[in-house]
Order: structure tokens, then C-alpha cells, then sequence
């Protein structure tokens, strides 16, 4: 496992579950809306793989934004 996905290992599988949920909601979803499976599958497909990758980049944002909220921040030195 590279140190990447070592380091990032929750995240990658908080966004893959997020990935499936949203092909099966988008499925649903794109099949009411055309009645054909095909066109159903191709759009639940393509979507959730983009908002899955804009997914994970938006937790990573606020977890660094959560971890600089949280840092202790310095006095400035006396001059």
C-alpha cells in the first residue's frame, strides 16, 4: 500500500462508500427519469465518479481547516 493510501486510508473509504450509495441513488434516480437502463447506468456512472473525486479533495480541505482551527496558536515576541 503506498504511503499515500496509508495516510489517507479513512478518507479513501468514507469516498468509496459514498461512490456506491451515490451510483445506486443516481441509478434509481436516472431510470425513473428515462425508463431506459442503459442511459440509466451510463449517467449513474459518470456523475458519482466526479463527485467522488471533488469528495474526497473537500474532506481533505476541512480536515486541514479542523486541524488549523485546532492548532495552539503563538503569542507574537516581545519586541
Amino acid at each position: 500500500m503506498t504511503d499515500f493510501a496509508r495516510r489517507n486510508l479513512f478518507t479513501l473509504k468514507k469516498t468509496a462508500s459514498y461512490y456506491v450509495m451515490h451510483i445506486t441513488v443516481a441509478a434509481a434516480v436516472a431510470y425513473a427519469v428515462t425508463g431506459d437502463a442503459w442511459m440509466a447506468l451510463t449517467l449513474s456512472l459518470l456523475e458519482p465518479t466526479v463527485q467522488a473525486v471533488a469528495f474526497f479533495f473537500h474532506e481533505k480541505a476541512w480536515a486541514r481547516r479542523q486541524a488549523l482551527e485546532a492548532a495552539p496558536t503563538t503569542a507574537p515576541a516581545a519586541t
